[in-house]
């Protein structure tokens, strides 16, 4: 991977803690999550604008591919938050983390991608850090945990979750592949918006749009910019970088989000995520030498 490639993809991880962090810290977390959308398009739309530059026009492929990952990413969305609200976070949120098994196999299989022994451990580390992070006991037991809970339906969501973003992943790296990464991330998020704002239309939804408006507008504004970042960022790394080494690299996210959580949330730093942490970075950069 290229020096740019993987300074793109640490810069768009930290973005991504970032405004991780602000959802964290908002009241309805799922319409926050649209009003960070509602900025970071409006301020998309502005910046192309801006840049005064013809916008190619896309064919049906490049819009199918856009509109594919843009509903895969929604999906995960919606079903992260359903294993979220439903079950133990230490129990869901590994299983969200099982994409990266999905994708370097996805990657060699569609798109022919072939991984160095730096390379391929480095993705066995990442996917081992990630995973364990929420753990609360680094034993055999505790690893295999999740998985004795398959009946439970959060379980299940979490894994569908890994499983739907694998795939949106793949849409995202053909699409940039084809297109521009600028005006495609622009296309995947229109269609991202435009999902969750049929969602948000849901009569439990009424009145929290306002109240989150007036609750939390300076966050909102804020978090228009660092997620317009965050996915331009990635998405010109992922033109650049195998798909299956640009999605586990970026999730040196939970170490800034690790960091982030205790310096802004007074969230404790144990012994596991610490661990977690290191083993996530050690495989950063052993695929930054794959």
């Amino acid at each position: 991977m290229t020096n740019l490639a993987f300074s793109l993809i640490v810069f768009s991880s930290v973005m991504h803690a970032l405004w991780n962090l602000l959802v964290k810290r908002s009241y309805h977390k799922t319409v926050f999550i649209w009003w960070m959308f509602v900025s970071s398009g409006l301020m998309f739309s502005l910046l192309l604008l801006f840049l005064n530059q013809p916008i190619p026009v896309p064919d049906r492929q490049v819009l199918l591919m856009a509109l594919g990952g843009g509903s895969c990413f929604a999906l995960y969305h919606l079903l992260t938050g359903r294993s979220y609200s439903s079950g133990d976070i230490s129990l869901t949120y590994p299983l969200c983390q099982t994409s990266m098994l999905y994708v370097p196999l996805w990657g060699m299989i569609i798109m022919g991608e072939r991984f160095t022994f730096y390379g391929g451990s480095g993705i066995f580390l990442v996917a081992l850090g990630a995973y364990s992070v929420q753990l609360q006991k680094f034993t055999l037991d505790e690893l295999l945990r999740p998985f004795r809970n398959l009946g439970d339906s959060s379980v299940r969501f979490a894994l569908a979750a890994g499983f739907v973003y694998s795939f949106g992943v793949m849409f995202d790296k053909a699409g940039v592949m084809q297109y521009s990464p600028l005006h495609f991330t622009w296309l995947m998020v229109f269609f991202m918006f435009t999902l969750m704002s049929i969602n948000i239309m849901r009569s439990r939804y009424n009145g929290r749009i306002i109240e989150e408006w007036r609750t939390n507008w300076k966050l909102i504004l804020i978090s228009g910019p660092i997620l317009m970042a965050s996915f331009i960022a990635f998405r010109y790394a992922l033109k650049m970088a195998p798909v299956g080494y640009a999605v586990p690299a970026r999730q040196v996210s939970i170490l800034f989000g690790v960091l982030l959580g205790m310096i802004f949330l007074k969230e404790s730093f144990g012994r596991i995520r610490l661990a977690s942490a290191i083993v996530i970075l050690i495989g950063a950069f052993l695929i930054k030498m794959g």
